[in-house]
Formats: C-alpha cells, sequence, structure tokens
C-alpha cells in the first residue's frame, strides 16, 4: 500500500472541494451489453455471479482510482481490492456479504468465490472487518432492470469504498443489456475515471472472446 501525493495543485484543488462536501459520492447507472458474457456463461453453464463479480473487480483493480481509499487527510492506493458482495442465505430471509479475495487469474478466482458462497448461504455474515476499507461493495437487484439507484451509507468518517449493483438483464433486438450502477466518492474518481470504468466493463462483456481465451 502507498501513500499518494497531489502533486499537480489542481489535482490537490479538487480532493479538497469534493472532500469537504456533506454528500461527496456520485452516482452513474448505464444499461451495459453483456450479450457474449451471458452466450459463453449459458453454453458452459458456468455460475453467473461469480464470473460477473470477477468482471466488474477485474476492471476496478485495473483503475488505479478505484483502489484509491480516503484515510484522514490522506489517500492511500491498496495493491488490489477485494468484491464483498451479497448473496442470499438459507438461514434468513435478508442477504449476506460474502468477501472473496481478488485474483487476476479468473478460475482462481470463481473457485474462491463458490467455495466462500457456499458457506456463506448457512453461516451469513454483514459485518466488516475494522478499519479495514481495501473492499469493492457490490450488490445484485436481479428482480429489477433499474434506471437510478442510491446506497445506505456514513459520511464520517469518510467512506470512499465504491459501490457496484447490477440489475435484472433483459433484451434490446439483438443485444442483452444488464443495468449497471457504479457508485464512488468524487474526491479520488472523476468522471473520465468513471468512463472508463463503464467502457472497460462493456469491452469485457459484450463479446467476452478476449475473458475465455476465445481469440481467433
Amino acid at each position: 500500500m502507498k501513500t499518494i501525493t497531489f502533486d499537480n495543485p489542481h489535482r490537490k484543488k479538487h480532493f479538497d472541494f469534493f472532500r469537504n462536501m456533506d454528500q461527496p459520492h456520485f452516482n452513474l447507472v448505464a444499461n451495459v451489453e453483456i450479450t457474449g458474457f451471458l452466450a459463453q456463461v449459458k453454453q458452459d453453464k458456468l455460475p453467473f455471479t461469480p464470473y460477473l463479480v470477477y468482471v466488474l473487480s477485474k476492471v476496478a483493480n485495473d483503475i488505479p482510482v478505484f483502489r484509491w481509499r480516503i484515510r484522514g487527510e490522506s489517500v492511500v492506493e491498496h495493491p488490489s481490492v477485494q468484491p464483498s458482495f451479497t448473496v442470499p442465505t438459507e438461514s434468513s430471509d435478508v442477504f449476506s456479504f460474502c468477501t472473496v479475495q481478488y485474483d487476476p487469474e479468473m478460475s482462481v478466482f470463481v473457485d474462491r468465490a463458490l467455495e466462500t458462497i457456499e458457506r456463506m448461504k448457512v453461516d451469513p455474515d454483514f459485518e466488516d472487518e475494522p478499519g479495514r476499507d481495501d473492499y469493492l461493495f457490490m450488490s445484485a437487484i436481479p428482480w429489477v432492470s433499474f434506471t437510478g439507484l442510491s446506497h445506505a451509507m456514513h459520511y464520517s468518517p469518510a467512506d470512499s469504498v465504491p459501490r457496484i449493483s447490477w440489475g435484472k438483464y433483459f433484451k434490446d433486438q439483438d443485444r442483452t443489456m444488464m443495468p449497471l450502477a457504479v457508485q464512488a466518492h468524487h474526491a479520488v474518481v472523476d468522471g473520465s475515471d468513471m468512463g472508463h470504468y463503464f467502457q472497460q466493463a462493456e469491452a469485457l462483456l459484450a463479446t467476452a472472446a478476449p475473458l475465455f481465451g476465445l481469440e481467433k
């Protein structure tokens, strides 16, 4: 983990401007194409959620500012950030958080995720490790093709963990689309960063050929 120093005066002003706002987060919702991803998952009978969580986590880990976290007056960059996503449980009608250590190798991550999901079904957890902020908070809302979303959260001390949510996918002519919502702290994540996140996510999900090693 390293400490970020803003050598550019304008970037430092940007950080201070948004950091001092009462509501410093912004949330972007858009439909992304998942045609290739969904087709491959169905063809190979793969579990949808672990593979999608991998993709969304990979994109966040590949964009450095999504690994930045505010700590008091400082900003730190984690080497990697770990998805903590919601899964249903057998012991209650509410979800459990399922935190899985990120790995850039898809098969390694998915194996870890499947093992953790099974454990959380019978031994649900609703707590984060105190003092830890190397998370990506993720949630599925598979019943609704939503067009907007807001999250419950604390503002003091500063919470700079991104929130990533996805909804019910749907057909749009010959494409399959899925609503995706990404919320981030504006002091560390700018609009261009958010745009790159959506572009990179759709690039992996629309065809899925590179993701599954199917390049010709």
